[in-house]
């Protein structure tokens, strides 16, 4: 039997992709680092949240967001057509499933870039599937100076969201991994590490429970 660098089978055969969850305060990153491990795993895709903000300048819709009004975002809701949804900021945000499932059952993981409340309803409803990374900032002031530089907000928008940051920090303990976004290079070399060592756990390697019993009945 010819074995692959890390010693297991190359006739592998399928595997059920994992839902990869991100979550930081506005500014810590995570949006950033999840592009970028996309853009070096071809196989990993990013969940497009759809929304009812306004578009911002240089979003693409379908691509950033799928931007909807209320009552398109309603009718969604109605039909159980999320993993989850929130209200932030007098917006709707939710996760919709059917793009998601197509793509785990095809192999392929999906990133999530949501909040605390979206990855715990997440992990509630596809235990098995979910991993939770939380981005944390190497300082708040740095993370408001971040803020400042986009342009977009205004101050009370920009107080809002660093005060909104420390609750979201509050819940960290609920995630599978932390990473400290002080060097970028760093950072995204830990989220992929992640990625790839959660592909390596047993429950996501349905051909193992073959591949052992092959071992067992060699000797028959």
């Amino acid at each position: 039997m010819s074995n692959s660098a890390g010693g297991a089978p190359r006739h592998r055969g399928g595997r059920r992709g994992m839902m990869l969850v991100l979550s930081s305060p506005s500014g810590a990153g995570k949006t950033t680092l999840s592009k970028r491990l996309i853009a070096q795993n071809p196989d990993v895709v990013l969940s497009v949240s759809t929304t009812t903000r306004p578009m911002r300048p240089g979003e693409v819709d379908g691509q950033d967001y799928v931007f909807v009004d209320d009552a398109a975002f309603e009718a969604l809701i109605a039909g159980e057509g999320f993993y989850e949804w929130a209200r932030v900021f007098e917006h709707y945000y939710g996760s919709p499933k059917a793009p998601v499932e197509e793509a785990l059952s095809e192999g392929r993981d999906v990133i999530f870039d949501i909040d605390w409340q979206g990855a715990r309803k997440l992990a509630e409803q596809a235990p098995d599937d979910v991993v939770r990374v939380f981005v944390l900032p190497p300082s708040m002031k740095l993370l408001e100076d971040r803020l400042k530089k986009r342009g977009q907000d205004s101050k009370d928008v920009i107080d809002g969201r660093m005060a909104r940051a420390e609750a979201e920090i509050s819940h960290w303990e609920e995630y599978d991994y932390v990473i400290v976004n002080e060097d970028f290079a760093g950072a995204l070399e830990e989220l992929d590490r992640i990625l790839h060592a959660e592909r390596l756990r047993r429950t996501r390697r349905p051909w193992l429970s073959r591949f052992v019993d092959q071992l067992m009945n060699e000797r028959d």
